[in-house]
């Protein structure tokens, strides 16, 4: 049986960054005077930061993969919202088809970054560097330096718009919708849980105590249940929200029960190794910027709605929000360690930090110092486990 502390050490930094968020929460709801916790400031906090929690899961995605990043997704982000601008606005193309093509657009400029790494092998800071440049430079010539508004209701929905109340209708004091989802979402998260531990003492795996396994279950749902309690209590369901959670729950998938997911972490722990495993590492170096890609575009789809605006200067430090987001989030500098949660959990942090201070009036300049100063704690923090962990090894 694995024993508490066994859970701790072998994943301290999930663990050190859940603690660190509930700390936060609690910290800037008391210093606020409960305004961070209000149901509607909550539901803003994921529609504020939709754009961290799509571009956080590529570039988890990059990081696991050997620790590369992508510098060009802001600029990209631009690019393709303008893009997105003239479709819609000025072409007057129908919006679902519209959104398709920015998401190829996007997969196909992750095949361009991807092809100058993996193929010619430039290194991959250098190739986004680049590209951080001329998108900019493209975004402001294709919208000639202008923004492009106003987007349909339609479009401005998808990341302002709420699920419908099917349940309660009308006046009706909480979403009940909402907490139906809610409860259907805890059944689902406890019913895997279980078939889980099933599968593992099927196989004679190592499993967690009972009563461990009890407590931690007990609290995610309780989680569960009070995120969606909370956004019952104001609007509902948001749709970006549902999209968000298609992402994390595919791409969690894709990591951790695919094979070409497997094989990103296999080559984020040892590329030689992977390589003679018969891991096709230029392929699946290629593949994880095209996955970058098609984030980017999503996040261009989720800054445009929210913005009702294409203007060709949006996406300013996006690539540095989900670079921190990764990092505090549990994602490793050396590659093949991290979690799509674990991005999500870090871009949920940060985004508590930024509505915490700026609901507190704290000045730009000193929010950016918090962020920069948290981003190296995590980086030292990751490098400092390294070190320990090798250190016991040889030992």
């Amino acid at each position: 049986m694995e024993t508490l502390f066994n859970i701790i050490k072998n994943n301290i930094r999930q663990y050190t960054m859940i603690i660190a968020t509930v700390v936060a929460c609690i910290i800037f709801g008391i210093t606020t005077n409960g305004i961070l916790l209000v149901p509607m400031n909550v539901t803003n906090l994921i529609l504020q930061n939709a754009y961290v929690f799509i571009l956080a899961i590529g570039m988890m995605v990059l990081l696991i993969n050997g620790g590369n990043i992508d510098l060009s997704v802001g600029s990209v982000v631009a690019f393709l919202g303008c893009v997105l601008g003239i479709m819609i606005i000025q072409d007057h193309l129908p919006v679902w088809l519209a959104i398709v093509a920015v998401l190829i657009m996007g997969g196909l400029i992750g095949l361009w970054n991807g092809f100058w790494v993996a193929y010619i092998k430039v290194p991959g800071f250098i190739v986004t560097l680049t590209g951080m440049l001329l998108f900019r430079g493209l975004a402001l010539y294709v919208s000639k330096g202008l923004t492009i508004s106003p987007f349909s209701q339609d479009f401005v929905n998808i990341s302002a718009g709420f699920i419908p109340d099917f349940i309660g209708g009308e006046g009706s004091p909480l979403n009940y919708t909402a907490l139906a989802a809610g409860v259907l979402f805890a059944a689902c998260y406890v019913i895997f849980q279980i078939r889980g531990r099933i599968k593992k003492r099927k196989l004679s795996a190592e499993l967690m105590q009972w009563q461990l396994f009890l407590i931690q279950t007990v609290l995610i749902t309780a989680f569960i249940l009070f995120i969606f309690y909370w956004m019952a209590a104001y609007e509902g369901i948001p749709i970006i929200f549902i999209i968000i959670a298609v992402l994390v729950a595919g791409y969690q998938f894709f990591m951790t029960r695919m094979v070409p997911g497997r094989h990103v972490y296999a080559m984020g722990g040892n590329e030689k190794a992977a390589k003679l495993s018969g891991v096709s590492t230029s392929k699946i170096l290629m593949l994880c910027y095209v996955s970058m890609g098609v984030m980017t575009g999503a996040a261009a789809v989720a800054t445009a709605s929210r913005l009702n605006a294409a203007p060709p200067n949006s996406g300013l430090n996006y690539e540095m929000d989900a670079i921190s987001a990764c990092f505090i989030g549990g994602a490793s500098m050396y590659g093949g360690a991290g979690m799509i949660v674990g991005a999500i959990i870090g871009a949920l942090f940060m985004g508590i930090l930024n509505n915490g201070m700026s609901i507190m009036g704290a000045k730009t300049d000193v929010q950016q110092v918090v962020k920069g100063l948290v981003l190296l704690f995590a980086v030292v923090f990751d490098i400092f486990s390294k070190s320990r962990a090798k250190a016991v090894s040889i030992g």
